[in-house]
């Protein structure tokens, strides 16, 4: 039996966008152990997914010296105890941290680039140290998982890459028996949605201030906003924030969920205006369900659409770009915005299936 550790800034992350991995590692008989800081979501992956979990005293928007030596000192002992046959990465922080004592105890580990993270977003004397520690601790890796080309331009442009075997996979994939198709709704307000951790890189802000402008111009549109508050990083959304946004009816908030389809159901489009990602899970959710996307022209987000005919772009920290395109698909035909959806749906059928990325780690224990 082979003991094999996942790692994350998060157990929610864990849970939501790799229980296929676990699913698939504990049915070939592997010990799996999750490394992650405890959340709500630590207890149901041992519930639920089966596996053994260890919290992690790890802050993710963290750049203190003693707090992150802390975390790496856990690391290290919990690594040297257990001497995984295994180890899967994701997240920047955990890359960095648990892919440097992996490789000064010969573990054999793999990082998963899903998007480049603040480190790349913001620009610092701190985060230039940081992208060197990662190009370092990268060339030791069994191999990298990439999500996009351009995250995988950026690492070999900047020399973080090395001779290290990669992977190109579709993101995380999408479960496209659990995601089906539903019609798009034929009553109520034109409804729009946004998924993702309420953070500033995220695009949160100018979704807000696009659904501000439609409203004023007088347009019946319905805004969502959906996902975890409260999430340790430094463009972390406060509540204030989205209490004030409530109250000015500019967007509805029903929090957080680990069953996001029935809030899909209810929408025509789905809006994400990240500043950069790997490949936006929630996109490709959201295009099983047959729901089209207005995406942020920018690394991760493009790739998750294809422009013109499965969702629209905006530009990148722009309300008002996006404010345009919202207007834009509130005025289209239904018929072409059916299409849309539909194409959608075939674009996740042909080339998102979520068995592929599962088998490229399976892939990875044997090599």
């Amino acid at each position: 039996m082979k003991t094999v550790f996942l790692t994350s800034n998060t157990s929610w992350y864990l849970y939501n966008f790799r229980a296929s991995t676990i699913q698939a590692l504990r049915e070939q008989g592997n010990r799996v152990i999750c490394l992650s800081p405890p959340d709500d979501f630590s207890q149901r992956l041992v519930d639920e997914l089966g596996v053994e979990h260890i919290a992690l005293p790890l802050d993710g928007k963290s750049t203190g010296a003693v707090q992150e030596l802390r975390s790496l000192r856990f690391i290290w002992k919990v690594v040297r105890r257990y001497r995984p046959n295994a180890v899967f990465n994701f997240t920047v922080k955990m890359n960095i941290y648990c892919g440097l004592v992996c490789a000064l105890q010969r573990i054999p580990f793999a990082n998963n680039i899903s998007g480049l993270g603040t480190a790349f977003i913001h620009d610092s004397w701190l985060f230039r140290r940081v992208r060197q520690v990662y190009g370092l601790v990268n060339r030791r890796a069994r191999r990298l998982f990439f999500q996009n080309e351009e995250d995988l331009s950026v690492f070999r442009d900047k020399g973080l890459l090395g001779d290290t075997p990669f992977t190109l996979l579709p993101g995380s994939g999408v479960d496209l028996e659990r995601f089906e198709v539903s019609p798009l709704p034929e009553t109520g307000p034109f409804t729009f949605i946004m998924i993702a951790r309420l953070l500033g890189d995220k695009g949160v802000r100018e979704y807000a201030e696009a659904c501000r402008l439609l409203k004023a111009d007088g347009l019946d549109v319905r805004c969502l906003l959906v996902g975890p508050l409260g999430v340790s990083n430094r463009t972390a959304i406060s509540e204030e924030e989205v209490l004030q946004w409530k109250e000015e009816g500019i967007l509805e908030y029903p929090g957080a969920t680990d069953d996001v389809r029935p809030l899909i159901e209810q929408a025509h489009v789905l809006v994400l205006p990240s500043y950069r990602e790997g490949m936006p899970r929630t996109v490709l959710e959201a295009a099983a369900m047959g729901r089209p996307a207005i995406v942020t022209d920018v690394p991760g987000c493009r790739h998750a659409i294809e422009p013109e005919v499965t969702g629209w772009m905006c530009e990148v920290r722009s309300a008002e770009s996006l404010a345009q395109q919202m207007w834009r698909v509130v005025t289209m035909d239904a018929a072409e915005l059916q299409r849309a959806g539909d194409a959608a749906r075939r674009r996740m059928e042909e080339a998102f299936s979520e068995e592929q990325v599962v088998q490229a780690y399976i892939n990875c224990l044997s090599i």
